[in-house]
């Protein structure tokens, strides 16, 4: 594991999305990263298709989840 340097203000945005997405601040970061290199490596997917092939490959069923009403 090393330290990686980036500017105060993408910190600040990676904390506020840390937040919303319930993740800690360095998952948050790994998320972007890890999303980013995908989305680099496999430009004619969009980024849906990225998360639902990485999840499938994780075993997670992508089924409709039944939202309750309120």
């Amino acid at each position: 594991m090393g330290i990686v340097n980036i500017d105060d203000d993408l910190h600040d945005q990676i904390r506020k999305a840390s937040q919303v997405s319930c993740r800690s601040i360095n998952a948050q970061a790994a998320f972007w990263i890890k999303i980013g290199m995908l989305c680099e490596m496999n430009p004619t997917h969009s980024f849906s298709e990225i998360v639902a092939r990485e999840l499938r490959a994780a075993g997670v069923e992508t089924r409709s989840v039944k939202v309750a009403s309120t």
